[in-house]
């Protein structure tokens, strides 16, 4: 039975990057942030990052029970030893699609709860997605607290650069995350999936590490007017996509010149998606693993008027912040507050998701 809040909360994230399980450790009571904690990383291996690729886009079969098993196996592994009060497990996407048949993320919390002996916030997404919404992003509440812990005054953004791009654009004037007008958030479309993909495929490299590879390459022009004359652009947020919803076409180009196509797709990708901020931000903060892409970050400081700046430079963690999201969305979970809402899914109404499993001993 948990006692009542706060919680330390172990919250935990695998993202569409498929390279491992981040940890963190957060104090919360799923409306403050009292205090981080402790945290770290599980890295996929080889033969196992293969498993999760061969299901993703799959929505049944034996390659998602086979995803599935594994992301509750190794999500068990990485919280070993964890001493916690609950746990936030959001699972390994393999399907997206909020308007046709739903949201797939691979893990079973109930198995988690018995492994670890602790109660779990998992299934955070299908909710959403049943009453009409995105089913994503759902980090924007954690980034509103965190505006808040962060005592900002004017509004302000964060840019999660994984294998897909979203943005929370956050006036912390409001007083609660689902206030109108207190959040807007989107995914803004592909970034380091792309890439990933391209040099695993022909280096066989996990990422291409602070984009030197990129840096080294000329943008394809016309394969970036194809991407911003993709539809997805030009519709109003709140809205998400599937980690493959783009065709990026760059077979025809050698290995710096795809790179550097690619990393500029993204970071143009970034850039329209600046221009529905209701106001302009006093700064974007940028988080994931595009945050070190040097390349990246260049070419999206280069589009925009405010400052672009990695997390780190207001205190924070940008390997475990969506960990730690997970973390606070668990603690709403188990209070029963509200994890998403117009302004960051478009559903109709501020709604609660997540499942609470307890283990049964």
């Amino acid at each position: 039975m948990l006692k009542n809040g706060p919680w330390w909360v172990a919250g935990t994230m695998s993202g569409t990057s498929l390279d491992g399980v981040d940890v963190a450790l957060l104090q919360t009571d799923g409306e403050r942030i009292l205090a981080f904690g402790e945290g770290g990383v599980r890295p996929y291996r080889t033969e196992e990052r293969a498993v999760l690729r061969a299901a993703l886009g799959q929505w049944q079969g034996p390659e998602v029970e086979a995803a599935a098993e594994l992301v509750t196996r190794v999500h068990a592994e990485a919280l070993e030893g964890v001493r916690a009060d609950l746990i936030g497990f959001h699972g390994q996407t393999l399907a997206h699609e909020p308007k046709g048949r739903g949201t797939l993320q691979a893990g079973d919390g109930a198995a988690l709860a018995e492994a670890t002996g602790l109660p779990v916030a998992w299934d955070f997404r299908s909710a959403d997605v049943q009453m009409g919404g995105e089913g994503a992003p759902l980090a924007p509440f954690y980034h509103f607290a965190l505006a808040k812990h962060l005592g900002a005054e004017a509004p302000l953004a964060f840019l999660n650069l994984g294998g897909v791009g979203n943005l929370t654009w956050i006036d912390p004037r409001r007083a609660r995350p689902e206030e109108a007008g207190a959040l807007l958030a989107f995914d803004t479309g592909p970034a380091n999936a792309p890439v990933d993909d391209l040099v695993a495929e022909r280096l066989g490299q996990g990422f291409d590490e602070g984009g030197a590879l990129a840096a080294r390459g000329e943008v394809d022009e016309a394969v970036l007017e194809a991407l911003l004359a993709h539809r997805y652009f030009a519709r109003m947020p709140p809205k998400s996509l599937d980690r493959n919803a783009f065709d990026l076409d760059v077979r025809h180009l050698g290995d710096a010149d795809a790179a550097a196509t690619l990393t500029a797709c993204a970071a143009a990708a970034v850039m329209q998606g600046m221009d529905f901020c209701p106001e302009p931000p006093e700064r974007l903060l940028v988080t994931g693993g595009g945050r070190k892409n040097e390349t990246l970050m260049a070419m999206i400081a280069a589009g925009l008027d405010c400052p672009v700046e990695p997390v780190e430079a207001a205190g924070l963690d940008g390997d475990l912040l969506e960990a730690q999201a997970f973390a606070y969305l668990a603690a709403r979970v188990a209070r029963g507050l509200p994890t998403s809402c117009p302004g960051t899914t478009g559903v109709a109404a501020a709604v609660g998701g997540g499942i609470l499993s307890r283990p049964q001993a």
